[in-house]
């Protein structure tokens, strides 16, 4: 998977285990009520799209210890989508975010269906929640029966319980501290474990511990892992807020509509003027900004060098990745391949 063409090949198998889990899922849940085809229109958008990063650094983790290719470790690996997925869910309905991926949300699309409801806003939210929870319960499920044997997969099971627990950490840590006084320190913890360690580390440990991984081959792995699950949410961070919205699929002004406790804040804060600051604090977390309000933020940001100085940022955490990589002894294909998805990773528009 050391090229674009090679990892199209692993996504198209990654999307056909979810298509087919999925749809059979689905046909569960709608043996139990006609009523509930909205909700499986939501897991289907939910799980349909992606880069499928999660499972590809799963994949590696598993190949990293030594283990050939495995359609049942490609099923194991696209479990971590489906975590992914019920996180984007929960994320979306926790922040109100109106889009992803160009289409509305869960908890907004899901308001056609509830609009006899007294409360159509709540209900439609309650059934996003509920999404979330079932997409969860489904990445078990798919991990538990994706026909590795038992005892491989119990060397993994124990680290469903960590990333489960730093995810929600993560999530909460961020809701936490969403309008505080901006900090670097604050910032980079919620980044840590919101989304880095999901994304790159738990996948890569997983996959390790799944094909009899050593310790000290786990502990390279978040050695690589960690730094880079916080480049790839840092460049999430800037795209944020300058990308462009048809690439990225989200709008681009809802950290600042939310105040929302980024490292790219947190670096303007920093080197703001108190006129700046003041300016600022008029305009995060007051609802959706317009667009010269918008323009002022980030001529705010650029004027205080934030954007350059997080790129620093996400340039020291891929070296350092890189240079983990480096340092272990790993197959040349792994090797390859993990290189080669640090850039993925990164170096993006979307």
């Amino acid at each position: 998977m050391s090229d674009n063409g090679e990892r199209a090949a692993f996504k198209a198998r990654v999307d056909e285990v979810l298509l087919h889990f999925v749809e059979e899922e689905i046909d569960h849940l709608l043996a139990v009520d006609a009523d509930l085809a909205a909700v499986a229109d939501q897991l289907r958008i939910a799980t349909s799209r992606g880069k499928r990063l999660r499972a590809s650094f799963c994949y590696w983790g598993w190949r990293a210890a030594g283990q050939p290719d495995s359609d049942a470790l490609v099923r194991a690996a696209a479990a971590m989508e489906l975590v992914h997925a019920a996180a984007v869910v929960h994320d979306d309905l926790i922040d109100d975010s109106p889009l992803r991926h160009g289409l509305p949300t869960a908890h907004v699309a899901l308001r056609t269906a509830v609009a006899a409801s007294p409360r159509p806003s709540a209900a439609a939210r309650s059934l996003a929640m509920l999404v979330g929870d079932l997409l969860m319960s489904l990445a078990g499920q798919l991990f538990t029966v994706c026909g590795l044997p038992a005892a491989y997969l119990s060397r993994a099971r124990p680290l469903w319980a960590v990333l489960a627990r730093e995810l929600v950490a993560g999530e909460c840590l961020e809701i936490l501290r969403t309008g505080t006084r901006p900090d670097t320190a604050a910032s980079l913890k919620v980044i840590r474990y919101k989304t880095a360690k999901y994304t790159v580390e738990h996948p890569l440990r997983i996959g390790g511990a799944l094909g009899g991984a050593s310790h000290d081959l786990r502990e390279a792995l978040s050695d690589y892992g960690v730094p880079l699950g916080e480049a790839f949410q840092l460049r999430d961070d800037l795209l944020g807020l300058f990308g462009d919205p048809c690439r990225t699929g989200k709008a681009n002004a809802d950290d600042i509509a939310a105040h929302r406790p980024t490292a790219l804040l947190a670096q303007t804060w920093q080197e703001a003027t108190a006129t700046e600051r003041a300016e600022l604090g008029r305009l995060l977390g007051n609802g959706t900004p317009d667009e010269e309000s918008l323009a002022r933020v980030r001529e705010i940001m650029h004027r205080t060098q934030a954007p350059a100085r997080v790129e620093d940022m996400i340039s020291g955490r891929v070296r350092a990745a890189l240079d983990a990589l480096e340092q272990t002894r790993l197959p040349a294909d792994a090797a390859r391949a993990l290189s080669d998805l640090a850039r993925a990773a990164t170096v993006r528009l979307h």
